[in-house]
């Protein structure tokens, strides 16, 4: 039964992890074609820059996101000690960037609004 579980288990960590690849892979897409259009039309400010790459980096955080829960559902049936380490050490790390990252978004975000009602108001 346990093996089984650990089928389950491994391929539900596949397809998270599956899920990790599209998220990055949308991202990118994404970015590439702003930057592409940037680049081709010369359409676009510091703003839009700025706008670029907190998408992006809000689709880097979801992909933590879902990585993290692979590791946990990869270690979730019967984990050794070493297994509870190594997701010990890789869940910090993680969460770490997603933190940082997240801090990061949140103050391009103030800043961009600062920025809109300092130009609206002048």
């Amino acid at each position: 039964m346990e093996e089984q579980f650990r089928i389950i288990a491994s391929f539900g960590a596949l397809m998270l992890e599956a899920a990790v690849v599209l998220i990055v892979a949308c991202g990118a897409i994404e970015a590439l074609t702003h930057i592409v259009r940037y680049f081709l039309l010369g359409a676009g400010s510091a703003l839009s820059r700025r706008e670029l790459w907190l998408r992006f980096a809000s689709w880097i955080l979801l992909a933590l996101e879902f990585a993290l829960a692979a590791d946990v559902v990869r270690t979730a049936i019967a984990p050794t000690w070493d297994d509870i380490g190594k997701l010990a050490a890789i869940a910090t790390v993680r969460t770490l960037l997603s933190f940082f990252l997240d801090r990061d978004i949140q103050s391009m975000r103030r800043q961009g609004e600062a920025a809109s009602d300092k130009a609206g108001s002048a």
